[in-house]
């Protein structure tokens, strides 16, 4: 999918994938590629900012845990990053709502003669 195609729902979809507990970056990655079915494939120079920007509007919040020898920035959603991905998920679906009913009509929207 081309990368433009994501552009605008980024934060949306890393907020949804730490949903359900702390990650780092590359289980972030992981993640979004394997609920999309493999269709979004996200590169570390695109996400790491991103994950960095949500932090400091306080939407997300980090810490340093240690895989064996290495050493992991963790993320996790603060109560802010919770109201705002609420907030996304709203948007997609009035968004998505809006996109369908042009791309695939049923029936004229009222008060259109037909």
């Amino acid at each position: 999918m081309k990368a433009d195609a994501v552009r605008g729902h980024l934060d949306g979809l890393l907020l949804a994938v730490l949903e359900q507990g702390p990650l780092h970056g590359y289980a972030i990655i992981s993640a979004v590629q394997q609920r999309s079915g493999g269709v979004l494939e996200l590169r570390t120079g695109t996400i790491y900012p991103a994950l960095q920007r949500l932090e400091r509007l306080g939407l997300l919040s980090s810490s340093w845990q240690s895989a064996g020898e290495r050493r992991r920035r963790c993320y996790e959603l603060t109560e802010a990053g919770r109201e705002t991905l609420a907030g996304e998920r709203t948007a997609w679906s009035e968004f998505t709502a809006a996109i369908g009913s042009v791309l695939n009509p049923t029936a004229p929207p009222p008060g259109l003669a037909t």
